[in-house]
């Protein structure tokens, strides 16, 4: 049976190399995992009510407790307006609450409500859900060299931008 030649194949499940990419193969393969990644990890977080980007804000509050919305920015190593904008959202859902910080009245500290602890567990099993599923086919030792390897390139991409302090 032949392919159906009515139907596009999305680019980035294809693997081809665009040409004006070649200089760059690795560069371009890590731009198309990480888009796939993401939508992956959308369509699970979708089902919590949850945006992409919305479950590390929370994963932070969760282990850090109520902090100044400034300090959670810095952390979150994001443009103030994206944070503000999810907190809006979180808040709108019962996820976080602000409020004014009692130590210096101009300071708003954001704090996890008991509601989004409730996900807590469900963020989770969709983030193992989501690195069983991307690393699927991958051997253990296969694996802890892909994690060793991310690490590498990490570290050259801070070290180019300057700004390690997200890590």
């Amino acid at each position: 049976m032949q392919p159906d030649s009515t139907k596009a194949a999305d680019p980035a499940c294809t693997g081809g190399l665009p040409s004006t990419a070649l200089g760059g193969p690795v560069s371009h393969a890590v731009s198309r995992v990480a888009r796939l990644h993401r939508n992956a990890a959308g369509r699970l977080l979708r089902g919590l009510g949850l945006y992409p980007g919305q479950e590390f804000l929370l994963m932070h509050l969760w282990d850090t407790g109520a902090v100044r919305q400034a300090e959670l920015i810095k952390a979150m190593d994001l443009d103030p307006s994206t944070v503000t904008k999810m907190l809006q959202r979180l808040e709108q859902t019962g996820h976080v609450r602000r409020r004014p910080d009692p130590d210096d009245r101009r300071a708003v500290l954001v704090e996890a409500t008991l509601e989004s602890c409730a996900l807590r567990t469900e963020v989770c099993d969709a983030w193992s859900s989501l690195e069983e599923h991307t690393l699927a086919g991958l051997e253990p030792p296969e694996r802890a060299e892909l994690i060793r390897l991310l690490g590498k390139v990490e570290e050259n991409l801070c070290r180019e931008a300057g700004d390690c302090s997200g890590r």
